[in-house]
């Protein structure tokens, strides 16, 4: 699984036209999931963000997360992220999870991240979604639940 996790002052999701999710303090969590990942990647993943200190303490270092802060994170399924860009100018999508196991993992991780902080907030999975946020830092970091486990 990969995730983009921002830390945000306030972020949103639409769809439809209508908001379906919102938060403010927080994260704002973009989920891939691959084709190979397991229940142990969810599991992992919803830790990490959870726990990663990106949020500043009293002298100003990023020392405190998500959770120390009691902050609040919107959740946002997006295969995209999973985009193989190496051959020609199309992207392909075929290391992503296929919907069925994706749907199932992404819910597994937002029901993990739900054990460590009070607010989780999601889009709608496979919709079409305008996402608003509010960006603080900019702080913006990757994690690859293989890699970061190796």
């Amino acid at each position: 699984m990969v995730a983009v996790l921002q830390r945000v002052s306030t972020a949103d999701v639409a769809v439809g036209g209508k908001t379906v999710g919102s938060i403010n303090r927080g994260a704002l969590i973009l989920v891939g999931v691959h084709k190979d990942d397991g229940d142990s990647d969810a599991d992992f993943l919803a830790a990490k963000c959870a726990e990663l200190r990106i949020f500043p303490d009293d002298g100003g270092k990023m020392n405190l997360s998500l959770k120390d802060v009691s902050g609040e994170a919107l959740v946002i399924s997006q295969f995209t992220l999973l985009a193989d860009c190496s051959k020609g100018r199309r992207p392909n999508f075929t290391a992503a999870a296929p919907p069925e196991k994706g749907r199932e993992l992404y819910q597994r991780f937002v029901d993990k991240l739900k054990e460590y902080i009070p607010k989780v907030e999601t889009g709608v999975f496979g919709a079409d979604m305008k996402v608003g946020l509010l960006n603080d830092g900019p702080v913006t970091i990757v994690i690859d639940s293989v890699r970061a486990k190796a």
